[in-house]
């Protein structure tokens, strides 16, 4: 028996990756969070499975229901939205299992960021503006931010910035952003990215608490940096014509000219 933690993607049901749906397949039991995971993939549960809605439990019962599934030994897909990485509360129920000895598993998912940059047709990292993207958020009532990690401490590097679970908190957002990153720096509002009813709002920081829209009160990413306007940006060497490559060398003398190793990632 094995609990599977598995990320299901940014909301669009095609958006979880087929090893997730494949566990899911096999799997007797599956609880989901019901108010981020779309129900159209619990039609991959096989006929007869335990459904569980996780929405309205707290951690014991959740525990309580996957020691249920373990005493019957029976696998449990365990889907939370996005990536397991980052805010899917995956660590503490780990760590309860690991101390029950009861086994895991983690299969990744396609994270809200990523949905959302797609849904802007944004590369976050260009040559010349930013080549980091830090995913943070601002504090809430489930947790508090560290001390050290504060918006205008990240921004102050000019990296993009992905802020998770802040959208009612976007006053503050843009109070501390504004002094490093400027008043006119763009700003993209990612309302729901990937589901049916996705909304995007584009502004600056000067403006961008003003475009928002009473329904968008949760279940929105905004992404700041100047990576975003799309403009005033590097080529990279990548496929420059005199870019001596390691794997498609250029020069006769190249180091790597007689190199016929396949690169690492392909």
């Amino acid at each position: 028996m094995t609990v599977h933690f598995i990320g299901a993607g940014p909301g669009a049901p095609d958006l979880i990756t087929l090893r997730g749906r494949d566990i899911i397949a096999r799997c007797e039991v599956c609880l989901y969070a019901g108010s981020l995971v779309p129900q159209v993939l619990l039609e991959h549960c096989p006929e007869g499975a335990r459904v569980v809605n996780t929405a309205p439990l707290d951690l014991d019962q959740i525990i309580a229901e996957i020691r249920r599934a373990h005493e019957a030994g029976q696998d449990v897909a365990r889907l939370h939205s996005g990536d397991l990485s980052v805010w899917s509360a995956m660590g503490e129920q780990m760590r309860r299992l690991r101390a029950e000895s009861i086994p895991v598993s983690v299969t990744p998912g396609v994270p809200a960021f990523a949905a959302a940059a797609a849904a802007l047709g944004a590369e976050l990292t260009l040559p010349g503006l930013a080549q980091s993207v830090v995913l943070t958020r601002t504090s809430g009532r489930a947790s508090t931010m560290p001390e050290g990690e504060t918006l205008a401490n990240f921004a102050a590097t000019g990296a993009t910035l992905a802020i998770h679970l802040s959208i009612q908190n976007i006053a503050k957002v843009v109070e501390e952003l504004a002094p490093a990153y400027g008043a006119d720096c763009p700003v993209a509002v990612v309302y729901r990215a990937s589901w049916p009813d996705e909304a995007i709002l584009r502004g600056t920081l000067s403006d961008i608490a003003g475009r928002l829209t009473d329904n968008i009160q949760r279940t929105a990413l905004i992404l700041v940096g100047p990576a975003l306007s799309g403009e005033g940006f590097d080529e990279s060497c990548l496929y420059a014509v005199d870019y001596d490559r390691r794997y498609r060398p250029q020069r006769a003398d190249s180091p790597w000219a007689n190199c016929t190793e396949e690169p690492e990632n392909g």
